[in-house]
């Protein structure tokens, strides 16, 4: 039979691996799906994938794995869509909507620099290489003396990169590792590396009109992943962030259901940090996010970045 559910997703391999667990979850969760062909999943080549050679700060910021895929969507070639939060932008195009979230994995970063398990640890001078801002600007508000290097690619060709001389040591997020079934590294805490935006979440995204798929998403909806990456990403729109500004911000609920936000923005060249932090009922998420988006705001002043 023809599909009933069209997946959209980037081609790579923590990419795949993402969108399975969500073929699984939506076939474990609506009876409709379960059937073996009646999800299909549709692998599109975004901009963001295409570009190797130049930060992606560079190249437009956020949105460059998402706009083809989103495009598709629009289009009806996709029912929905799966992406990784962290690469998605603030606001959603008309006419889609983010409407599920599977539950969160560990939102940590892993530094990764053989038996070196601590930032402070690394040598004087170590050569780090990293394609977040984020992480060179809090890298280098903690170890000025530490030189960061823009490496890309997947997580396979960094991991081979730092094997292979090229870096003493490199960054990679624990939720993606996780995923691809890598244990490497050591958990850097949050503490001296805040996350970024959305990191470890995954959404689906679909369009506002098809009461059928949003029906089905929300049967797999991850409530508690919902509330804090909402608080994360109302405190990213005050900021305007994108990839080209250092801006990290974690949520997490603890187990009485109160939300503990923390946020920050920093120079890209790490000589100037600000930090913030809420507490508050989950039901105040999206304004505990706008406070702290505008505190970080006000501090930074309009010629901080």
């Amino acid at each position: 039979m023809a599909s009933l559910l069209r997946l959209g997703t980037r081609g790579s391999k923590l990419a795949l691996i993402q969108t399975g667990l969500v073929r699984d979850a939506l076939a474990g969760a609506v009876p409709a799906l379960a059937a073996p062909d009646a999800i299909e999943v549709v692998v599109i080549k975004t901009t963001g994938d295409m570009i190797q050679d130049r930060p992606l700060s560079e190249a437009g910021g956020k949105g460059l794995f998402v706009k083809e895929i989103e495009e598709a969507l629009l289009s009806g070639h996709i029912d929905a869509a799966v992406h990784s939060m962290k690469d998605m932008p603030t606001a959603q195009p008309a006419g889609l909507v983010i409407s599920a979230f599977l539950p969160r994995e560990d939102a940590r970063d892993v530094l990764i620099a053989g038996d070196v398990g601590r930032i402070a640890d690394l040598k004087q001078g170590a050569v780090v290489g990293t394609a977040a801002l984020r992480r060179r600007a809090q890298l280098l508000y903690q170890r000025p003396d530490l030189k960061v290097v823009t490496i890309r690619g997947n997580v396979d060709t960094r991991l081979a990169k730092r094997a292979a001389g090229e870096v003493e040591a490199t960054l990679l997020a624990l939720a993606g590792l996780n995923r691809l079934g890598l244990s490497v590294g050591t958990p850097v805490p949050e503490g001296e590396m805040l996350p970024a935006v959305g990191q470890g979440a995954v959404c689906i995204e679909c369009r506002v009109d098809d009461a059928r798929t949003i029906g089905w998403l929300a049967a797999i909806n991850h409530a508690a992943t919902a509330i804090c990456v909402t608080a994360e990403h109302e405190m990213l729109a005050v900021l305007d962030g994108s990839c080209r500004t250092p801006i990290a911000g974690h949520a997490i609920l603890d187990a009485d259901g109160a939300l503990y936000l923390r946020g920050l923005i920093a120079k890209p060249d790490g000589s100037e940090l600000i930090a913030t932090e809420r507490r508050g009922p989950s039901a105040d998420a999206e304004a505990m996010g706008r406070e702290a988006g505008d505190e970080l705001k006000r501090r930074g002043g309009p010629d901080f970045f």
